[in-house]
């Protein structure tokens, strides 16, 4: 709608399979807030695998879909 204006509308990212207010966060901004270690992570953006030094780099946007794989440490 051409010159309307929309008051308190969120932006939403989906992080592994749940809509989250996080848009416009970096997504190591994301990572920190959301208690994840950076170094055990790995990060997909809307299919693509985003490296690790470009964490701080990358803003996320309304209706990305990211999904977060940790890894686990075994034996």
């Amino acid at each position: 709608m051409p010159g309307a204006i929309f008051i308190g509308v969120k932006k939403m990212v989906r992080i592994n399979g749940e809509m989250q207010n996080a848009a416009n966060l970096t997504i190591a901004e994301y990572l920190e807030q959301a208690g994840y270690d950076s170094n055990r992570v790995v990060v997909e953006r809307n299919l693509d695998i985003v490296a690790k030094g470009e964490y701080a780099a990358v803003r996320l946007s309304d209706g990305d879909n990211l999904e977060i794989l940790c890894f686990v440490g075994g034996g």
